[in-house]
């Protein structure tokens, strides 16, 4: 996405919390660090697809529902 990344829509804390779980219990569950989490969701760090499916996977929902394009 190289410097565009700015304008890709984030719904993960939203995501998260409504499956009920903390960033470090989320970050348990996908193998990353909590900064990590934290990172992703502020637009900060965009995760690889292998990170972004296994947080699609852990919190039951589709990697679409995650991010968006505008």
């Amino acid at each position: 996405m190289g410097k565009d990344h700015k304008k890709l829509l984030n719904n993960l804390e939203d995501l998260r919390k409504s499956a009920g779980l903390t960033q470090q219990q989320l970050s348990v569950k996908a193998e990353v660090s909590r900064k990590s989490i934290n990172a992703i969701e502020n637009g900060i760090y965009i995760p690889s697809t292998v990170l972004a499916l296994k947080i699609a996977q852990t919190i039951k929902c589709r990697v679409e529902d995650l991010f968006k394009l505008p």
